[in-house]
């Protein structure tokens, strides 16, 4: 009986595109500072400066684009050119304005659980940049709440769950790091719906025989997933 369900849905690259356009922008940063450094090395230091700024700018397209100023300026000896600087502002505002592009089988899979269960999407990121794309998508009416926080932990998970959870709650999303360990964490269900490209500061182990993890190849499935549950559960019953 799906209506028992809490559905928490993650939002970039589990509903819609998202770390393919910062690879494309970030290809256009290698290029825009190729005289200066070799593109591999500009990579890495792009991702320490993120991994530094998390705690200041926190997760989105502003971090981003603060990271890759910072990091140009640190790679050239601050010889960068003020016209590069302004270049790169262009990069992450041509980001913010990025068209929502749907993941294969979202729009019927939310349709078909909309009425079914109570759907709460949680993803973190920038309040205003996470707004526009829920806006965009087209989603926005199906889900009951929205939820969109600097940081997903468990505490996070519990405090969400507590106010919107039902008998039984699920997370679903594509990064086992954020959306996956910490939903298991507080006892929920965690679904696993790998996207082909992942930010390598959301790289983590998968759960080993944890009886709640799922994974699927696509999110057509998790109805049928969803249902699956529910007779174990009544068979267990």
């Amino acid at each position: 009986m799906i209506e028992k369900w809490t559905i928490g849905f993650d939002a970039d690259d589990t509903l819609w595109h998202n770390e393919r356009f910062f690879q494309i922008s970030q290809a256009r940063f290698a290029e825009m500072l190729s005289d200066w450094v070799p593109a591999e090395h500009l990579a890495e230091r792009l991702l320490a400066a993120e991994r530094r700024n998390l705690g200041r700018y926190g997760f989105g397209i502003k971090g981003f684009t603060l990271s890759m100023i910072e990091t140009a300026i640190e790679v050239t000896d601050a010889r960068l050119p003020a016209s590069v600087i302004s270049d790169l502002l262009e990069v992450g505002r041509e980001l913010l304005a990025h068209p929502i592009e749907l993941l294969p089988g979202v729009e019927e899979t939310i349709k078909a659980l909309a009425s079914k269960a109570q759907l709460v999407l949680i993803t973190k990121g920038d309040l205003l940049d996470q707004e526009r794309k829920l806006a965009q998508s087209g989603l926005g009416d199906y889900f009951d709440a929205v939820e969109i926080v600097s940081h997903k932990t468990v505490e996070t998970y519990q405090k969400i769950f507590a106010n919107h959870g039902r008998a039984r709650v699920a997370m679903v999303g594509n990064s086992l790091k954020s959306d996956i360990i910490p939903a298991l964490e507080t006892g929920a269900w965690a679904i696993h719906v790998p996207h082909d490209l992942t930010w390598e500061l959301e790289y983590a182990a998968k759960p080993a025989n944890h009886p709640k993890f799922h994974e699927l190849s696509k999110i057509a499935e998790l109805p049928a997933l969803l249902r699956r549950i529910d007779d174990d559960h009544s068979q267990e019953s």
